[in-house]
């Protein structure tokens, strides 16, 4: 009679156990996994690190080694504390590290970094629900913490190798002094001797890496090139020079590798047009305006914001659809 019983709620169970796993479309499948992408830019910002190892010496590897492990570990103590499944297999937050070490000087203190990579980490991306849900760029918010509490630790510069070591103002510095007589060579700019964070200044190296994202497909071209544009544009209204503007401070690895993140910035084309170009716009108006002599970090991050907004407003009506308009 048990038995019965038993055989009877199995099988009753079974019945309304659903045999289909139902989910809004689209179904798009690809082998691709989060990890392969993040090593994927992990590589096209090595030729940014050997940069920055050339310019600064080996103290920049130790800030980028630094929080880089900072990050990895803020991310595994927090899946542990709050009993979710690891997820620093996915690289995201070795990318992370490396990311706000390049928006760094090298002479930061290291306990310095090391708040940051918490607030990066466990602040904006963890309590948001991990990679994915977060909806600000956490090392561009992290670097945005950390200007606003060190601010002379964050605003100290050392001379790269190949300048005289006396000059250790950034262009941006220099440009909002009115010392455009002391700015290095479009070429300086370039090549990356020049004042400024550690991963930020050697353009060509960013350029390497940012077309490396390009040519694989992980990132598209939409948002650096409207937001490239949008500062070279908008630097010529406000009367400065658009190539020194577009080299200065981190407009280059903003527009490759923070303004294109994924989990914050839109899904749609032409929302990525527009994403970029509110970038560059509210980076020139910082920059021109305000006390701040570099607006890229702020102008991703109120960028991030409005990300909703913008795809409400350019995401597609789905073929065939109706939207009933309400009468009120």
């Amino acid at each position: 009679m048990a038995t019965n019983v038993t055989n009877q709620a199995q099988n009753t169970a079974a019945e309304t156990t659903p045999k289909l796993m139902i989910t809004p479309s689209p179904h798009v499948k690809d082998s691709i996994t989060t990890q392969d992408i993040m090593f994927t830019v992990l590589v096209g910002l090595f030729p940014a690190l050997l940069a920055a190892v050339w310019y600064f010496g080996m103290r920049a590897l130790i800030v980028t080694l630094v929080s880089v492990i900072a990050c990895i570990a803020f991310e595994w103590l927090f899946n542990m504390v709050v009993k979710k499944d690891q997820t620093v297999k996915d690289l995201s937050a070795m990318v992370t590290g490396v990311i706000l070490a390049f928006n760094l000087p090298s002479t930061i203190p290291l306990w310095m970094v090391v708040v940051g990579a918490f607030i990066a980490i466990v602040v904006v991306k963890c309590l948001f629900g991990g990679i994915g849900t977060n909806f600000a760029n956490p090392a561009a918010t992290a670097r945005i913490f950390m200007l606003v509490s060190f601010a002379t630790p964050m605003t100290t510069w050392t001379a790269p190798r190949g300048v005289d070591a006396s000059a250790t103002a950034t262009p941006l510095s220099l440009i909002a002094s009115g010392e455009t007589d002391k700015l290095p060579s479009l070429m300086q700019m370039f090549i990356g001797q020049r004042g400024g964070s550690m991963g930020e200044t050697c353009a060509i190296a960013i350029i390497l890496g940012g077309a490396f994202l390009l040519y694989k497909g992980i990132i598209s071209w939409h948002i650096p090139v409207s937001m490239l544009a949008s500062v070279f544009v908008f630097a010529l209204l406000f009367g400065e020079n658009p190539l020194y503007a577009i080299l200065s401070g981190g407009v280059m690895i903003g527009a490759f590798f923070m303004a294109t993140d994924y989990s914050t910035s839109p899904v749609t084309d032409t929302g990525k047009i527009v994403f970029g170009i509110g970038i560059g716009f509210l980076t020139m108006v910082i920059r021109s305006f305000c006390s701040y002599p570099e607006g890229c970090s702020f102008a991703i991050l109120l960028m991030n914001i409005l990300v909703p907004h913008i795809d409400s407003l350019t995401m597609t009506k789905p073929f065939g659809a109706i939207f009933e308009q309400k009468k009120g």
